[in-house]
């Protein structure tokens, strides 16, 4: 049996998988890459396979850099099932369509600019918004804690991994003639105790383990303070210096992670009155489809979500849709706080935000999780003077804030103490999903902390189990 590791190897994005056992061939999540010009060659070449021979797939979750190629791999010929739970499939109704039509514009943009090039051809994306819908259809939603069996030879459970709504932690048994091998698939760990999901499940045993290592490097401050740091940066700015405050946020996860803190400190009277912009229709959907899974949601998050139907005084938040309504926000200079996407602030509506509110000082930036080496938000946190956005050279007067505790990753102690209930060391831990100085941290840290050996990956290396 064989494991390939098609990325997220010495790197945080393109989460891939390929399993091959001689009978069966199947992928743990298809990832896009992204951050950097590398990254769409990468997406380009991903395949080192050939799609029809895949047999069907697993998905831990839905952010894009664990399910963004999906529709590439259906469109190049794969025809078999994507098993996710049902939480997953419906967030990927939004998602990949939203990421289809994202390439297919930046794809028009870029052939316009090419033509005045006198470049003889034009590009192709990575995947159409047909495509994106061509693949929906091969969805079988999964309730966690149910065994499933995709092949005669492999059985499969879902457990929560605490990091956003459906997100998975993948336990797959392979039978073969010398016996049975179960190999756990991490996917993204959440941080316990974080808001609205509930925190990761605990797993015992595994033969071979892939853990992520994305925070696997430091601790996250704790959320006593890291409340107190975004209550102060919100109130400073809207209050002692009459500004802005823009929150990149990824759409799923993140946003509904800060208007429930933000609701949540209201209620305590920590936060007062608010105008909150949710800038990005497919957060509205997002959001929408979380409500529909109240039964996955932690306690304090129905807390808040009875408070918010109880209660006449509550912050007025506007789901913003349209782009002439985006547009009109630029022209608001003071008293609001804006949300929007992308996460990483490299692409999207919030560029343009970022564009108006950046050079202003009485404005604040809340960066609110992992920015990806050679993005746009990894710059700012970085510390870059002056930033080019949307062809602009912008200079960066605005106050930036790096609220890490609200990370929906676990970190290093959070990993380390997932780790430890595990009743024997695996036979293999590979770990992965990470920037390769924090993979590195990890690895030290678990052989330090629980006298346990573990090793890094290289992107498209071969282990044999």
């Amino acid at each position: 049996m064989q494991l390939t590791f098609l990325g997220a190897a010495g790197e945080v994005t393109g989460s891939s998988y390929l399993i091959e056992t001689g009978t069966v061939k199947f992928l743990v999540d298809c990832g896009m890459f992204q951050g950097g010009r590398e990254a769409d060659r990468k997406n380009r070449t991903a395949f080192k396979f050939d799609p029809k021979t895949i047999d069907f797939v697993l998905l831990t979750h839905a952010h894009i850099d664990h399910s963004g190629l999906l529709p590439r791999l259906s469109a190049w010929g794969f025809r078999g099932p994507v098993y996710c739970t049902t939480a997953t499939a419906d967030l990927l109704h939004v998602m990949l369509k939203d990421s289809a039509y994202i390439q297919e514009k930046e794809i028009e943009w870029r052939n316009k600019s090419r033509r005045r090039s006198r470049f003889p051809q034009d590009l192709a994306p990575l995947y159409t918004v047909t495509q994106a819908e061509a693949l929906l259809k091969q969805l079988h939603r999964i309730d966690y804690d149910i065994e499933i069996t995709p092949h005669p030879t492999i059985r499969c459970c879902f457990r929560d991994a605490g990091h956003i709504l459906g997100s998975s932690i993948i336990e797959v048994w392979i039978k073969q003639s010398a016996g049975q091998k179960k190999i756990v698939f991490s996917g993204d760990l959440g941080q316990p105790g974080h808001p609205v999901v509930r925190d990761p499940a605990i797993i015992r045993q595994t033969d071979v383990l892939l853990i992520e290592s994305t925070y696997g490097n430091r601790l996250h401050r704790n959320m006593r303070d890291t409340l107190d740091e975004l209550v102060h940066a919100i109130n400073d700015t809207l209050i002692q210096k009459g500004g802005n405050v823009i929150i990149p946020a990824f759409t799923v996860g993140r946003t509904q992670d800060i208007l429930f803190l933000l609701v949540d400190l209201h209620r305590q009277g920590r936060l007062g009155d608010m105008e909150i912009y949710v800038d990005s229709p497919m957060a509205r959907a997002a959001t929408e489809i979380t409500l529909q899974h109240l039964s996955l949601l932690d306690q304090e998050s129905a807390n808040a979500l009875q408070w918010i139907n109880d209660s006449a005084r509550k912050p007025r938040i506007h789901f913003v849709q349209d782009t002439e309504e985006s547009m009109q926000l630029n022209d608001i200079k003071r008293g609001i706080i804006i949300i929007s996407a992308s996460g990483m602030c490299d692409a999207g509506r919030i560029k343009h935000h970022l564009k108006y509110n950046l050079g202003r000082p009485e404005c604040s930036i809340l960066i609110t999780g992992f920015q990806a080496a050679r993005t746009l938000g990894r710059r700012l946190v970085d510390g870059a003077r002056q930033v080019n956005i949307l062809g602009q050279e912008v200079r960066v007067r605005a106050t930036i804030h790096t609220i890490g505790g609200l990370s929906a990753h676990a970190d290093q102690a959070d990993l380390l103490a997932w780790l430890g209930h595990f009743q024997k060391m695996p036979e293999k831990i590979y770990v992965v999903h990470g920037e390769i100085s924090n993979s590195t941290a990890l690895v030290n840290a678990i052989q330090q902390k629980l006298n346990w050996t573990a090793s890094i990956p290289e992107y498209l290396s071969v282990a044999t189990l």
